[in-house]
């Protein structure tokens, strides 16, 4: 199994005509897939849990063809990239601007998704000079998150009970990859508008959590993020960034007034809501995140970053 899984993540890039990245950082080795001129601005794509760089298929194309050069990392401890713990979010945000200067890079477009958003969030935060600009998909600044669940909001403790259920040791993994991963092959179609997984979607992420230790590994972003100094506890300050929120209304997961809330931590900050899309927005209506995406990141070339939108 593992050698197969291997194969399929392995050729995966260049069967979708894109390239394969393979980056050493301190104690960890780094995957990403790369597409769009090398001249032109970097973006780099967040993926979220539990799925890995391909969470951005869609999303790849469109933004390397309005002339982007587009990285796409499996974060630490997901798909090809390394499995070495910790998992807090000071270290994530660390790798992320690893990543952007072992591209040559001091600066960044950040588009995250799920937890590949609340490391966007905190890299924006913690490395304001390394964040040109910012797009957030369905998940809510870290301190609007925190102050939900531990301040007591029921209707949000209720959404995010399986956050706790994962602090549990070892059973939430005997769990989750019970059966070939039939409980998370189920919640990703069960949260998703029909259609938006296919059979082959599924079998690449089948193929990226059989990876060894890497439910573990994903695990451990959950588990490192009630610890002190992760997203609980730290300390935040607006973001200058000009940002966008992009947030799928049916999301079994979080409450859209978490989106509105997060629009005080942006200093230039829009929010678009999306009423028949999940939590899984930009793989439910591609071509919509896809326009809003390439008309945010193009507004850096029309439109002096100091300078407030229109």
């Amino acid at each position: 199994m593992e050698s197969s899984s291997n194969d399929v993540l392995a050729s995966l890039p260049e069967s979708l005509g894109l390239a394969a990245l393979h980056l050493d950082f301190p104690r960890l080795q780094f995957h990403a897939t790369a597409a769009g001129p090398e001249s032109g601005e970097l973006v780099v794509l967040l993926h979220g849990f539990p799925e890995n760089w391909y969470s951005w298929r869609h999303q790849i194309p469109a933004l390397s063809q309005a002339g982007f050069f587009v990285v796409a990392p499996d974060q630490r401890g997901y798909g090809l990239s390394g499995k070495a713990p910790p998992y807090d979010t000071t270290t994530l945000a660390r790798d992320v601007v690893d990543l952007v200067h072992a591209l040559g890079r001091e600066r960044a477009h950040l588009v995250g998704h799920d937890w590949g958003a609340a490391v966007a969030w905190i890299v924006a935060t913690d490395y304001p000079d390394v964040v040109d600009r910012l797009a957030i998909l369905n998940v809510p600044h870290p301190a609007e998150l925190m102050r939900a669940l531990l301040g007591g909001d029921r209707r949000q403790l209720l959404k995010s009970w399986y956050a706790f259920f994962f602090q549990l040791p070892s059973l939430p993994e005997r769990l989750l990859s019970a059966a070939g991963y039939r409980v998370m092959r189920r919640a990703m179609l069960g949260s998703a508008k029909p259609g938006t997984f296919s059979e082959r979607d599924l079998a690449v992420y089948l193929s990226a959590w059989s990876q060894p230790g890497a439910l573990r590994a994903m695990l451990g972003w959950y588990r490192a993020a009630f610890r002190p100094g992760s997203l609980r506890g730290r300390a935040y300050q607006r973001i200058d960034a000009p940002g966008l929120i992009l947030w799928g209304e049916r999301d079994v997961a979080l409450r859209v007034e978490l989106a509105e809330a997060s629009l005080r931590w942006l200093a230039r900050g829009r929010l678009v809501r999306y009423p028949e899309a999940t939590h899984w927005v930009h793989e439910d209506l591609p071509s919509e995140v896809n326009r809003e995406l390439v008309a945010h990141l193009v507004g850096s070339r029309e439109r002096p970053l100091g300078l407030s939108p229109s």
